[in-house]
């Protein structure tokens, strides 16, 4: 019987899981989307939901224990509770805060691939996050394809 076995172990210790999902914790608030195993996706999003618990809460306590839980990262913290949990998609609703979306398998092992992100966070929307100003200029947008065509 499975008494008092919550969630998955993902194969590590307790050390090493709390250090990965503290890891991935720390990604998702910055670059609002990451992709991962879905085994690893379904572990963070009940880690990333009770972040967004704490910055709707927004009392010092609730903020301490959100830095606690993104290693010690104040600035991560604060986009939390002033930024992310503020947003209209996310402070209307009672929790599922996250969206995980099935992208295939990988090449490699054939392991099982998603994308995890916040409600309401679209690809173009997290772009700026996701990639430095210099990478983005070496993208060619569909602006200056069609304007390219036209000549």
């Amino acid at each position: 019987m499975r008494h008092k076995k919550k969630g998955n172990s993902l194969g590590r210790k307790a050390s090493h899981r709390k250090a990965l999902l503290q890891n991935m914790a720390k990604s998702l608030v910055q670059y609002e989307m990451i992709q991962t195993t879905d085994t690893k996706a379904k572990e963070l999003r009940r880690y990333a939901d009770k972040l967004i618990t704490l910055g709707k809460r927004g009392d010092l306590h609730a903020r301490r224990q959100a830095i606690s839980k993104l290693g010690g990262d104040h600035g991560l913290a604060e986009k939390v509770f002033d930024d992310l949990a503020q947003r209209d998609e996310i402070s209307g609703r009672q929790g599922g805060y996250t969206r995980i979306i099935k992208l295939g398998n990988r090449q490699g092992d054939n392991a099982a691939i998603s994308r995890i992100s916040w409600v309401g966070a679209t690809l173009e929307s997290t772009e700026e996050l996701r990639y430095p100003e210099h990478i983005r200029e070496q993208f060619v947008t569909e602006e200056e394809i069609i304007d390219d065509e036209e000549l």
